[in-house]
């Protein structure tokens, strides 16, 4: 992006101390609007990972014991192995958003913005493979939680959750962290997407 002094509204130069970025067809996003997207990444970053950390640990420090005939068997989220896959999943998410959170915050303090279309398209598609990692593995702990709710008749699978209720209660709070968690990474993928998108804009690099 070019600078440069008074006169240049023609030709889509900034003046200096106004930072414009382009995005569709001869349009502009206005510094205002630059602010606004990066406030909204770096909180959606922070409530992703603090989201993840919570769902992780609701459900590794979730047990509970019982005894049965002198034997006590003890529930833990080690013992089924799609809450296993989410904890690994919501770590993974929590790092992630942790890391670029804090590039996001380094590159407001700089006053920087995104211009290298690589490290956009680098970024949009971890976005990408983070909202699916997180979302596959809250899809299939959803599914087993039914399970362990409702039963199968069919197969004469019981209903775990009532010999075990106080573990299933935590375990559906981590789970419902982890929703909340993938929809947030949704939205981190939707910004990650404006940002990459909006270089592609006419204008953009085409100063004469």
């Amino acid at each position: 992006m070019r600078q440069g002094g008074g006169g240049g509204g023609g030709d889509g130069v900034s003046p200096g101390n106004v930072p414009v970025c382009y995005y569709g067809a001869g349009g502009r996003v206005s510094a205002t609007l630059e602010r606004r997207v990066r406030a909204a990444e770096v909180l959606l970053r922070c409530a992703a990972c603090g989201l993840a950390v919570l769902a992780a640990a609701l459900l590794g420090a979730d047990r509970q014991s019982r005894t049965f005939f002198s034997i006590q068997k003890v529930a833990r989220y080690t013992d089924m192995q799609s809450l296993v896959i989410l904890v690994i999943a919501s770590g993974m998410v929590a790092c992630y958003s942790l890391l670029q959170g804090a590039r996001c915050l380094v590159s407001i303090i700089r006053g920087g913005i995104l211009l290298n279309r690589p490290l956009a398209w680098a970024i949009f598609s971890c976005d990408q493979v983070m909202a699916y990692v997180i979302i596959g593995a809250v899809a299939v702990a959803m599914e087993a939680a039914l399970l362990g709710k409702t039963g199968e008749v069919e197969f004469q699978w019981m209903k775990t959750c009532e010999l075990y209720q106080r573990f299933c209660t935590q375990a559906g709070g981590g789970v419902a962290c982890a929703v909340a968690a993938s929809a947030t990474m949704v939205g981190v993928a939707l910004v990650s997407a404006f940002n990459l998108f909006r270089l592609y804009g006419h204008g953009k690099g085409s100063s004469k």
